[in-house]
């Protein structure tokens, strides 16, 4: 990782003493704290004037965290973890041991997300655990999606404030939240990863288990072994 910039380290520096900060993502500024030197996510709720029912996202560094702080994950989350991580899709599943339960919703779920942006990623890994974030903005009120567009009064009662490298790379669209704790997922909110893309993925697992279940039969002649698995390579691909 190359060095960070001065406000950087100043976040990672407030992210460890367990206070909050406002960073970029692709989507918006979000606002976040450290899951371990946090306690929990209260100080977000009570700057966003968030309801508690609520829950608070974790933004996470790979797509091996789907499966560290998920447990019995699905196969389905993990495929569309491969295909739009990083990226604006939140999975929804449940916590792990590794997610202490004030983080956790009241079903015991947990919502993670990597997200496809240097400087959040950068922040990530330097504090070295994920970072609990929601939207930089009042509930209620619109997320920014620039540094401008950031209320002030918000930003002045966090650690630190950090600008994005290139503040021109936000879609200002919120990310899909799917929750995969359901069969079959459901999506809570449409963002940026249309249904049609999950639908896309979806269907791909279907066929793909289809084909595993195919593999069980004995093939009918000795050279069905390799028309098997030229037919399956495409499936395994995605």
């Amino acid at each position: 990782m190359p060095p960070l910039s001065s406000s950087k380290r100043e976040a990672v520096a407030a992210l460890k003493r367990g206070e909050a900060v406002i960073f970029p993502t692709e989507t918006v500024y979000g606002l976040g704290v450290s899951v371990e030197a946090a306690a929990s996510p209260e100080a977000l709720y009570d700057l966003k004037e968030r309801d508690r029912g609520k829950p608070v996202s974790w933004l996470v560094g790979g797509v091996d965290d789907l499966d560290r702080y998920g447990a019995h994950v699905p196969d389905l989350a993990r495929r569309l973890a491969r295909a739009y991580w990083p990226g604006p899709l939140t999975l929804i599943v449940e916590a792990s041991d590794a997610v202490p339960a004030a983080f956790r919703s009241a079903a015991g779920s947990i919502g993670l997300r990597m997200p496809d942006n240097d400087t959040a990623l950068e922040l990530i890994e330097a504090v070295g655990c994920p970072l609990a974030t929601t939207s930089a903005n009042i509930s209620g009120l619109q997320a920014p999606g620039a540094f401008d567009a950031l209320d002030p009064a918000l930003a002045a009662c966090v650690g630190v404030v950090v600008p994005d490298d290139t503040d021109d790379d936000k879609s200002g669209v919120a990310s899909t939240v799917l929750d995969c704790t359901v069969n079959p997922p459901r999506i809570l909110r449409e963002g940026a990863v249309a249904e049609a893309d999950i639908r896309a993925v979806r269907s791909l697992s279907a066929a793909a288990a289809a084909v595993r279940r195919a593999l069980r039969i004995r093939p009918p002649c000795p050279h069905a072994p390799l028309f098997w698995h030229r037919f399956t390579a495409r499936f395994s691909a995605h």
